[in-house]
């Protein structure tokens, strides 16, 4: 295929290309669904997409700008939809055969924003069932593999949405991020995730996992194209009552301006043991970029991050227990054909229908809010939660960022730690805390390994401080593009 081709070009590229009049939005879709033809068998990104239907968004774009009607930088551009985003007539499984049958019948609230852009909504995509997992090998679907070696994991939960834009299916996708969801399979395929402050983004139309983690965010092959996804996505929602009233600022104009040199906070409880010898190597080499452009450094303390994972694991699977009360075999999800009576529809559908991570913990989150426990466990951990918070806030008296690695090591190979799950929940450990003090993090690509394996850093903002992230992240990724490299598929 052409390096000419439309699916080699970035989401900020196709606009000028749509706006120029050198390509139509029919040809950028035409060439995404040969490209998922070609190599999706292969990688398994996508539950499902309506040909058909995109096609058809994409001709009513081209129609619109053929009038000077186009409705934004991204009308025309496609856009992937990690399948717990409701879009309206399509599928919704969350990837869980609980739901294998459910159609949405309204549009999230960052899907219809999207169409109001004139984007192209088009795909589902592939992850850990109800968003619980960090290698997307729990769908009841199958997995999805890591375009740059199909022998390991994606990442997850959000592992179809960061193969296909590592893959080059689709130049943007969008995903959820609870405790590293979308920035650890960002880091794991190569490209950038970005999951904002909490309250940014509108809830409205995700299934929920858990309600006071979860947060929707882009996934894109550079800083830039992320910032232009966000912008669209984020503002106030009445319809999430966890939706901040806070204006939007223009990300993509605000990359632009010169900025000073900032301080990165270099927290030492993140360097530690743990740490994959390749990641710290690359992580070093992040570190000396940002001095050599005039950032200064400083060693930080997050003394709280070790109680990160323990206070995730209650608050989540806590949370999720509520939240997955609602499937149940009598209203929306499919019903076991075995049930004999009332007790028997809850119980074997929810057995039949869930998969075994998502029982483990909804297991989990029961016992933890059951009655004698609760103080115990979920009072115990959402008294630590403010302890983690107030722990940022101290840093952020000192720095602009946070720069960690975000994850210990690079993809692994599928069944490596499928059969311990403590292991599984540790590739999370420099992702947790963000999401448990509700502040924006993104991971920039910064390298392979040397196995040729990408390697992502992280960085951490203050709250609803989007716009000095993404300009942090872009001084870096504007001269390095690791996102840019493609997989041989």
């Amino acid at each position: 295929m052409s390096n000419n081709s439309p699916i080699f070009k970035t989401a900020t590229e196709l606009s000028q290309d749509l706006q120029g009049g050198t390509v139509t939005s029919v040809d950028i879709t035409q060439a995404m669904i040969d490209r998922i033809d070609a190599v999706d068998e292969q990688v398994h990104a996508f539950l499902h997409i309506d040909k058909e239907d995109a096609l058809d968004q994409a001709k009513a774009s081209d129609d619109r700008r053929a009038k000077g009607e186009s409705l934004s930088p991204l009308d025309g551009v496609p856009v992937g939809m990690k399948d717990v985003i409701a879009v309206k007539d399509q599928p919704l499984t969350a990837a869980s055969k609980i739901l294998e049958n459910y159609r949405s019948p309204y549009d999230a609230t960052v899907v219809r924003k999207l169409k109001d852009a004139g984007a192209v909504v088009a795909g589902r995509l592939n992850l850990d069932e109800f968003a619980m997992g960090s290698s997307t090998e729990n769908s009841a679907y199958g997995p999805t593999r890591n375009p740059w070696n199909l022998e390991c994991v994606p990442g997850g939960s959000s592992g179809g949405s960061s193969a296909a834009v590592a893959a080059r299916e689709v130049p943007l996708t969008l995903g959820s991020d609870t405790g590293g969801s979308i920035r650890q399979p960002a880091s794991l395929c190569g490209v950038v995730g970005m999951k904002p402050t909490y309250g940014m983004v509108s809830r409205y139309g995700l299934a929920a996992f858990a309600s006071s983690l979860d947060q929707i965010g882009p996934f894109s092959t550079t800083v830039e194209d992320a910032a232009l996804l966000l912008e669209i996505i984020s503002g106030h929602d009445s319809l999430d009552s966890t939706s901040y009233p806070t204006e939007v600022p223009n990300y993509s104009a605000e990359l632009k301006n010169s900025s000073e040199p900032k301080v990165l906070g270099l927290p030492k409880e993140f360097f530690g043991p743990g740490m994959d010898d390749e990641v710290r190597a690359s992580i070093d080499q992040v570190i000396e970029y940002y001095r050599s452009i005039g950032y200064q450094t400083k060693e930080v303390s997050l003394p709280t991050t070790d109680l990160s994972i323990p206070v995730y694991y209650v608050i989540a699977t806590a949370e999720a227990s509520s939240n997955l009360a609602r499937y149940d075999g009598i209203r929306y999800t499919s019903r076991s054909e075995r049930a004999e009576n009332a007790i028997d529809v809850y119980a074997k559908s929810r057995g039949e229908g869930f998969g075994a991570e998502v029982k483990r913990r909804c297991i989990l989150g029961a016992y933890a809010l059951s009655s004698g426990y609760y103080d115990a466990y979920y009072l115990r951990a959402q008294k630590a939660r403010t302890l983690i918070r107030q722990d940022f806030e101290k840093v952020f008296a000192e720095v602009d960022a946070i720069l960690t690695p975000t994850s210990p090591t690079p993809a692994f190979k599928f069944g490596e730690k499928s059969e311990d799950p403590i292991s599984m929940y540790l590739s999370d450990v420099y992702t947790i805390s963000t999401n448990l003090a509700g502040l924006p993090g993104i991971s920039v690509p910064c390298g392979l390994s040397s196995s040729g394996l990408p390697i992502g850093m992280q960085l951490i903002g203050k709250a609803f401080d989007e716009s000095n992230l993404l300009q942090i992240a872009n001084a870096y990724d504007r001269e390095h593009l690791h996102g840019r490299q493609v997989p041989n598929l």
